[in-house]
Parts: C-alpha cells; sequence; structure tokens
C-alpha cells in the first residue's frame, strides 16, 4: 500500500495510505473530526490537495480505501467497473479530471456515457478539489432520468417529494397533509410517509390509503412508506400495493450491516418489486437515502472520511437503477456536519457525487434543532441545489417535520424555486394538475373553487378514517 508525501513552504507532511490522504484533503467537517481523521490545519488540508491533484485517477481502481477481501461494497465497486466507459479519462490524475469536467468536452453526452467508469472514490476526490460554484457547473451538466408513473430529471424540471409525516399515523392527518402538498404542486417524485410505527399492518394501513388517494384522482405519481426493505417484501407477500421500495444505505459493509441489511437482500427485493409491474411508463423501482456520517455513527467507517462514504453508498444505489436516491444532508447532527456552512457544502457535494455517477439524485434540505443552522442556510442550499440541477427536493407541511423532529423545505418554498428558477415539476404530473384546474397552463396556481378539485380532495380526507 503506497503512502504520499506532499510540503506546503518548509512543513511537509506524510499521509500514510489513500483513505489517510482523502480524509485529509476534505473541506473541515466535525464528523471527521470527531473520528480523528481530519487535516490537523489548513496547510495541512492544502498539501493533501496538492498531492490529490497529482495522483492518478489509475490509483483508485488499484488501491481499495476499504479492503477488497472483507467488504463486499468494494467488491461491488471493483468488480461492476466498466472499463470502457472509463478509457476516455483513464489517463487523467485528479486534477486533470477536475479541469475536465468544467470544460465544453464535458456536455452531458459525454457525463452519461462516462458515469459507469467513475467509481465513488473518484468521485470523491474530485470533489475535493473543486469550489462550490464548481460543484454546481458540473452537476447542473449531468443529466440523468428515471421513470415509473412520471418521468424525473428532464432538464427545467424540478420535483419533490410530498412528505406527509404524523407522530401517531393517523390516516387522517396523513390525508389532510396530502392535499396540503398537492394544491401547492408537490408530490411528483413520491408522496412517501415515514411511518412512526414500523409494524408491517400499520405500514400496510398508510400504503393502501395513499394508493386509494392515488387511484381515485388518478394521479400519475408513485407512493411510498419508508419502512424496512424486509417489511417491504412482507407487504409485497400480502399483496400490498408496493410502488417504491425504500431503504437507507450506507457506504461499508458494516454498515449496511448496522441497518440490517446486505446486497442479497436488496437483490430479493429489486426482484420482487420489478415482478409487480406496477410502473406505467418506467420500471425504476428502488428508492434510497443516504446521508453523511452514516458510517461513522455505526463505527463501521474504517478510518475513510465521511464524505468518501457516502460516495460509496451511491454504487450501492446505482446497482439498482431506483427512481430517486437523496442525501438527508443535515439529519444526522451537528456532531457530523455543524453548521450551515458545513450543511451546504455536504450538500452540493452529495448531489454532485451522485448525479457524476449516473444516479437520478436529489436531497432533504434539512437541519436538526441543536446545528448551527437555520432556515436562512436552508433557503440558501435549496437555492444553490436548484441551480446545480437537483432532480427533487422534499417539502414538509410549514418545512417542520413533527414526527421526525427536524427542519426541512415547505410546500410554498417550491413555489418560490419555480417561481424564480422557472423550473416545472414532472411533466405528467403537471398535466394532471391542469386537468384537475389546480394550475394554470403556465404552471401558477389557481384560486381553489368550492366545486373544484380542491373541494373533491379535501372530501377525501375528511372521509379517510
Amino acid at each position: 500500500m503506497a503512502s504520499y508525501v506532499s510540503a506546503i513552504g518548509n512543513e511537509r507532511f506524510h499521509f500514510p495510505d489513500l483513505a489517510a490522504l482523502l480524509a485529509a484533503a476534505s473541506p473541515r467537517r466535525s464528523g471527521d473530526e470527531l473520528a480523528g481523521i481530519a487535516a490537523n490545519s489548513d496547510s495541512e488540508r492544502v498539501a493533501a490537495r496538492f498531492c490529490l491533484a497529482d495522483l492518478p485517477l489509475q490509483t483508485f481502481l488499484d488501491e481499495a480505501v476499504v479492503p477488497y477481501e472483507s467488504d463486499e461494497v468494494t467488491r461491488l465497486i471493483i468488480d461492476s467497473h466498466d472499463s470502457l466507459a472509463f478509457a476516455p479519462i483513464a489517463h487523467l490524475t485528479v486534477g486533470g479530471f477536475r479541469d475536465w469536467l468544467l470544460s465544453y468536452t464535458a456536455d452531458a453526452p459525454a457525463l452519461a456515457a462516462l458515469a459507469p467508469g467513475v467509481t465513488p472514490e473518484m468521485a470523491a476526490a474530485v470533489s475535493k478539489l473543486m469550489r462550490n460554484q464548481d460543484l454546481i457547473a458540473a452537476a447542473r451538466k449531468c443529466q440523468v432520468t428515471s421513470a415509473f408513473r412520471n418521468t424525473l430529471g428532464l432538464p427545467g424540471r424540478l420535483a419533490s417529494r410530498l412528505q406527509p409525516n404524523h407522530p401517531t399515523d393517523d390516516l387522517k392527518g396523513i390525508a389532510v397533509s396530502c392535499l396540503d402538498g398537492l394544491m401547492f404542486g408537490v408530490g411528483d417524485a413520491v408522496i412517501g410517509v415515514n411511518p412512526a410505527s414500523d409494524s408491517v399492518p400499520n405500514c400496510m394501513a398508510i400504503l393502501e390509503m395513499l394508493d386509494e388517494l392515488r387511484q381515485q384522482y388518478d394521479i400519475p405519481t408513485q407512493t411510498c412508506v419508508l419502512t424496512h426493505v424486509t417489511n417491504a417484501l412482507q407487504m409485497m407477500e400480502r399483496g400490498a400495493p408496493v410502488d417504491l421500495v425504500f431503504q437507507s444505505v450506507a457506504g461499508t459493509q458494516a454498515a449496511n450491516r448496522g441497518f440490517g441489511i446486505d446486497l442479497a437482500v436488496l437483490d430479493e427485493a429489486y426482484a420482487a418489486a420489478l415482478g409487480l409491474k406496477r410502473g406505467t411508463i418506467g420500471q425504476n423501482v428502488m428508492y434510497f437515502e443516504t446521508g453523511q456520517g452514516a458510517a461513522l455513527s455505526a463505527n463501521a467507517h474504517h478510518g475513510v472520511d465521511q464524505q468518501t462514504l457516502e460516495a460509496r453508498a451511491y454504487a450501492v444505489a446505482r446497482r439498482y437503477k431506483p427512481l430517486i436516491v437523496n442525501t438527508v444532508v443535515g439529519f444526522i447532527g451537528p456532531e457530523y456536519l455543524y453548521d450551515g456552512k458545513q450543511i451546504a457544502r455536504a450538500g452540493l457535494e452529495d448531489h454532485f457525487c451522485g448525479k457524476l455517477m449516473g444516479l437520478p439524485m436529489g436531497a432533504d434540505v434539512c437541519y436538526t434543532n441543536h446545528a448551527e443552522a437555520d432556515q436562512d442556510d436552508m433557503d440558501t442550499l435549496m437555492t444553490l441545489l436548484t441551480a446545480a440541477g437537483v432532480t427533487f427536493l422534499i417539502a414538509v407541511p410549514g418545512a417542520d417535520d413533527i414526527m421526525l423532529n427536524y427542519q426541512s423545505l415547505s410546500f410554498h418554498d417550491m413555489l418560490y424555486l419555480r417561481s424564480t428558477f422557472g423550473v416545472r415539476g414532472a411533466p405528467e404530473f403537471e398535466a394532471w394538475l391542469e386537468r384537475m384546474d389546480m394550475v394554470s397552463p403556465g404552471g401558477r396556481l389557481r384560486e381553489l373553487s368550492p366545486q373544484g378539485a380542491g373541494a373533491r380532495l379535501l372530501a377525501f380526507a375528511k372521509e379517510t378514517r
């Protein structure tokens, strides 16, 4: 295993292996400091970046940051690597890769062809050399589309997940929150509920109510109860209307074991969901969530920095051709991303790395109440991500998730982004909103009438038990 040496002025720095070099090159964040792997000074951080910039990309295929023999995620990364797709950049260093990504040559078709050849470690490494504007500019050029009942990721489009969580899983409360979101044109990425109780009967009751709502009003979207993948398997066995299989994933085998999963169970769930054939225009049937710090919080990080491990989680997601993936960027807490600045940087990194690897990448722009962040920080990040071409964002009533007890985005925030950037929802969903007389042909919300669609949806919410 190689070691790396770099100097800044009269100071000389030694990095014992590739993982140490990547960690030292990372922008400052509390999680890496908690793990004791961060650079000890700005000089060391700059020295690591100089060294990383001169590193050939081939190095990431020759040296694993987590051992191949003991980690199935590493084996997945190496064994599924597309050398033909990698060939156009195989001669580059990490610094040269950054220059190429920001060049005119790296257009949408070139980036799409390259994606199978980019390993997570390559994506993470090049992101460490990029300023925020570089992450935005490069990610915006990546076009990744997916489909189930509508089409996500098209240019000029910004989808949204409607998150109608309820602290007691009250069906009427969930239905009213669904109504609220739909009135704002939110919900084309998915109507997804995090259940307060993970029991299979409870999850099935929520899912059946959501599916009844979708079918009664012919809404071209997909529904999901974000329960454990093994619960989803049981629900499918019992005939529940499962559109998307959800699972949180991480970047090491040990961290995924902490989630109660491995690749074999994900393979089983993926095959089962495909077998249902519930999609009407596509069969992207998986929904994954990730977040920097997940492996560290499980003591399963192997001395690797949290951003590199986050990118490795995208290799797990990529295996299953998901409909959507999102980083829950500020959810784990200030122990891992301390303040608004660190959360914003992480969100841009995650989005860039996911899109570069070919994923339909979204974000939950969020923070916990004990973080050094506020809603102004979230305004900044959601604006930057929209400029970067994010596939979807998550919105909850009033930006306050009363079940998970954290702060996210509101339905009103989606209106701000659409009006400011001129982005629109998924085309099939937008056409449904027009048919329901909820928006004008230009996408603007209409005032609701007592006889209109809003009244009919409200009736559904009132009748829900």
